[in-house]
């Protein structure tokens, strides 16, 4: 399963850039179907990162299950609060675990203690969320839970 790594610096344009690498790998793994959802799952989880882990760097992590068609997208921050899903936000703000969460059909979690990820401060935390072939936690890795 080809995995592929982008870190993201706590700016601005960072959530588009995450977004466009987010797209650009699914489209060249014939998986354009996955494009719309998995981009704007990222937007919100590099977003969270951006505004709730100020002053650290994140790294994205994205898997691609080939025989699956399945994609699992991972964002490490130095915020060790678990994000907060509120059901039914109508608000502008704060409802992008929400989003996340509709859109995977729950297939979404978080990794405490992330120490494995490459970048983030021991102890991070690690926010994901699955699309693809059904089933939770199709691209489960060691150590995570799902």
């Amino acid at each position: 399963m080809p995995e592929y790594t982008l870190f993201c610096p706590s700016l601005e344009t960072t959530p588009r850039v995450a977004r466009d690498f987010v797209a650009s790998v699914l489209r060249s793994q014939q998986l354009g179907d996955l494009v719309d959802n998995a981009a704007l799952c990222t937007s919100e989880l590099v977003t969270n990162a951006c505004v709730h882990a100020k002053g650290t760097d994140a790294v994205l992590r994205l898997a691609v299950g080939e025989p699956l068609a399945a994609v699992r997208v991972t964002v490490y921050d130095g915020d060790l609060r678990p994000p907060i899903l509120r059901e039914g936000c109508l608000d502008e703000n704060g409802r992008g675990i929400w989003l996340v969460d509709a859109l995977t059909e729950g297939r979404w979690g978080t990794e405490p203690d992330a120490a494995h990820a490459v970048g983030p401060p021991p102890g991070a935390k690690g926010v994901w969320f699955e699309l693809g072939a059904s089933g939770p936690s199709v691209l489960r890795r060691e150590g995570t839970e799902g």
